[in-house]
């Protein structure tokens, strides 16, 4: 009974480590996503380009994830996913290598298309595989660990990033991605399961998944929540140094903010999430909206910004896992195919946002990013209205 109990629990104890694991990769690989926002300004000046030119860094990585997302994902939907996710891992070290020489700024464009294959494919596989390697009623910790490693990325990453970079560059910060990405590698291949594909799906169910409604109005949610989002977020670093005459520390505190309040909303979800997901994507989504609309009257005080940051954050998580249980809870036989059409409207909505925000820079003024995203999340809300209408499984 004794050799039993040990057993149980050496078995626990290895599928949790799985799990946490899966956190840390989803850590490394939204750490190189979201980092040129807090490098914007250092790599517009290496490269003597604007703010709002360096910002395609982000339109075109995100575009491509959500261009290939979905024929990258059906295209590799047979192959064992242990292999899959240590190839993916390969490409993402070797891109940031390139990152590291880039040469020009179209070098360093080329290096993050790289890195933008390699994302489309991990975000397709990567809550599947942890919930398949999570302990049995454990689906909403695995999500919840995932989520925040991608807070983690804003806590830790995106300032510490940020850090390496004032002191020491902007490329060593991307040379220190590859080599964290490099450990993680190798713990990926001595602790992971052989884990066949168990996707059942074709290219045929693609129409099938998108004749419901349900399914529809989620991504739409989706790509209207992240385009408000980052067409604040993308230029938020130079908006609070130019805007607000915030200094380079205090800059990074806020990010940091941002990132721990991910965390917060990690926590809640996993304590509430199951039984009042809905109720949270709603308050969640009018925070945000608030957030952003409140952004340049804050952005001088140091106390309301540093609140603004940490309700924002929180929200923000708070929408994305909700939003990501949802879709999940569509089809069972094609998660890996949901979450790779998920994934890809993130990215559809952040290259949106990005460009929509560069455009409002470059058009209005700096200042006006928080107003044209909080417009945009208006018409989230209204959204989030009719589907509680029209779906008993939102009430």
């Amino acid at each position: 009974m004794k050799q039993l109990l040990n057993a149980n629990q050496s078995t626990l104890r290895t599928q949790y480590t799985r799990v946490l694991l899966m956190g840390i990769s989803a850590f490394v690989m939204n750490t190189t996503e979201f980092i040129p926002v807090a490098l914007l300004s250092d790599i517009a000046n290496d490269f003597a380009i604007t703010t709002a030119e360096t910002g395609w860094m982000l339109t075109l990585y995100a575009w491509i994830v959500a261009a290939m997302s979905l024929p990258l994902m059906l295209l590799t939907r047979n192959f064992e996913r242990k292999r899959l996710l240590l190839g993916i891992f390969a490409v993402f070290i070797v891109s940031h290598l390139l990152s590291v020489f880039a040469w020009s700024f179209n070098v360093l464009l080329i290096s993050r298309i790289g890195i933008a294959f390699a994302h489309a494919i991990f975000w397709s596989i990567t809550a599947a595989i942890a919930i398949r390697v999570a302990p049995e009623g454990k689906k909403a910790l695995a999500l919840s660990i995932i989520a925040t490693g991608t807070s983690l990325a804003m806590v830790l990453g995106v300032p510490l990033g940020r850090l390496i970079g004032q002191w020491f560059g902007w490329r060593t910060t991307f040379g220190g991605i590859g080599a964290v990405a490099f450990v993680v590698f190798v713990l990926q291949a001595k602790l992971l399961p052989t884990l066949p594909s168990m996707f059942k799906g074709t290219f045929s169910k693609v129409p099938e998944l998108l004749k419901n409604p349900l399914l529809i109005c989620l991504y739409l949610l989706i790509f209207l929540v992240f385009t408000a989002h980052y067409t604040a977020y993308s230029y938020i670093e130079p908006f609070m140094r130019e805007i607000g005459s915030v200094s380079e520390s205090f800059a990074t505190f806020i990010l940091l903010l941002f990132g721990g309040a991910g965390i917060l909303g990690s926590i809640i979800f996993s304590r509430w999430g199951d039984r009042h997901d809905t109720q949270l994507m709603v308050i969640s989504t009018i925070i945000m909206l608030i957030s952003m609309l409140t952004l340049l009257s804050v952005v001088s005080s140091g106390w309301l910004l540093s609140l603004t940051a940490l309700l924002w954050g929180t929200a923000l998580m708070l929408l994305i896992i909700s939003m990501q249980s949802k879709v999940l809870m569509v089809d069972a036989d094609a998660q890996d195919m949901l979450m790779s059409m998920f994934s890809g409207i993130i990215n559809l909505g952040i290259g949106s946002g990005a460009l929509i925000g560069g455009y409002a820079v470059t058009t209005l003024s700096l200042s006006s990013i928080g107003l044209v995203g909080s417009s945009i999340s208006s018409i989230a809300i209204i959204l989030i209205v009719y589907m509680i209408r029209r779906f008993p499984s939102m009430r």
